[in-house]
């Protein structure tokens, strides 16, 4: 996540998660799910339940998130199941990915960075999805008015149409707008996209 203040407000969260054993998966992990085999990247994994769902249906997983207290959690939940979840504490906004994925997942947590930072961390997820993998990514859209987990200074709130633009070329396999009702008669509006990337090699030799 971008900022102190992100990393400290969901810090505190995970936490609670942790004591209260809090492993339901959301809408947004639910839906990935039947995308997800083979290698698996999670980018901002929180508590890692989507992780451990995936490696419970026979996936390698790494985790990635900036929150000690998640990744703390993973790795001990990891040891204690046998399961093949990495996971690495990373500042994810500069973060060097040094392998490809048959599914890239990153779930709620782009619009932590400033535009610029979250339109380049998204093409290096693009491009580390092997052809005919498939990449899941969910983002907060404009029209959200619940804030409080943003730096005032460094967030990005996507346009409406900008993710499924940015997927221009690739196989759209789900997309879809969802809004929340949040404290105060607030609201989190939601864009999730999963797109199976394109398979130049054949599409060469078609």
């Amino acid at each position: 996540m971008n900022s102190n203040h992100s990393v400290q407000f969901f810090d505190t969260q995970f936490q609670q998660q942790a004591r209260q054993r809090d492993l339901k998966l959301n809408p947004f992990e639910l839906a990935a799910m039947p995308h997800l085999h083979g290698r698996v990247l999670d980018y901002g994994c929180g508590m890692g339940n989507l992780a451990f769902a995936a490696a419970e249906r026979g996936c390698s997983v790494l985790a990635l998130d900036a929150s000690p207290a998640a990744i703390t959690y993973i790795q001990q939940r990891a040891v204690a199941e046998a399961l093949p979840v990495q996971a690495v504490l990373a500042d994810l906004r500069d973060y060097e990915l040094d392998e490809d994925f048959d599914v890239v997942v990153s779930i709620g947590l782009l619009m932590f960075f400033d535009c610029l930072t979250a339109f380049r961390a998204l093409s290096n997820l693009q491009a580390r999805v092997r052809e005919g993998g498939v990449a899941v990514i969910n983002v907060l859209v404009e029209g959200t008015t619940y804030l409080d987990m943003f730096d005032a200074k460094s967030h990005c709130l996507f346009s409406r149409t900008e993710l499924a633009s940015r997927f221009a070329g690739w196989h759209i396999l789900h997309s879809e707008f969802r809004d929340f009702e949040a404290a105060g008669g607030l609201n989190k509006a939601f864009a999730t996209v999963i797109a199976q990337k394109p398979c130049l090699r054949h599409q060469a030799g078609a």
